[in-house]
């Protein structure tokens, strides 16, 4: 099935555009913060030159969003869809950060109920990285209706495997 993974998506919270190379240096501004890195596997992503790693591999990747709040026009953080897997019927959504400001304030649900009302259009089944260390992540995956199905060494790009959880969720 063709479908489009890096679609321009916007609710009333957030705007998700496709991730550009010159949004590179606003979007750091948004990751530089150690706390959002403190349970990921790649506790070192603040780093700029980790950071970039991680940019590059979401510029290859051709499923990577920057997150703008709708209300001030910045930058606050970064989502992608990635595997699509066509004998499963199957996607991810994941690398998913936000500026440590805009925590416990529903825009990560709103994000991701944003990108699974657009890509349960095309797919059944999404699935979900997570760091086996990263509770904050485990539980709000939870809250939006997903369950741990596994465990998987992920290699993320340019970086060591890590441990991570694998959620779903089953459009029904």
């Amino acid at each position: 099935m063709k479908f489009n993974i890096q679609p321009t998506l916007e609710n009333e919270i957030a705007i998700l555009c496709p991730l550009q190379e010159k949004d590179f240096e606003d979007l750091y501004a948004a990751a530089s913060d150690t706390k959002i890195w403190e349970q990921h596997p790649n506790k070192d992503r603040w780093k700029k030159e980790v950071f970039k790693t991680f940019f590059d591999g979401a510029m290859q990747s051709k499923g990577a969003f920057k997150i703008v709040d709708k209300a001030t026009g910045t930058i606050i953080g970064s989502t992608r869809f990635y595997d699509f897997n066509e004998q499963e019927n199957s996607i991810f959504i994941g690398y998913t950060f936000y500026a440590v400001e805009y925590w416990g304030k529903g825009v990560n649900k709103s994000v991701k109920e944003l990108m699974l009302d657009y890509i349960f259009q095309f797919v059944p089944k999404v699935n979900f990285h997570i760091g086996a260390d990263n509770i904050r992540s485990q539980i709000a995956i939870g809250r939006i209706g997903a369950e741990k199905i596994g465990e998987q060494e992920v290699t993320y790009f340019g970086e060591a495997p890590k441990l991570n959880f694998v959620y779903e969720i089953v459009r029904f």
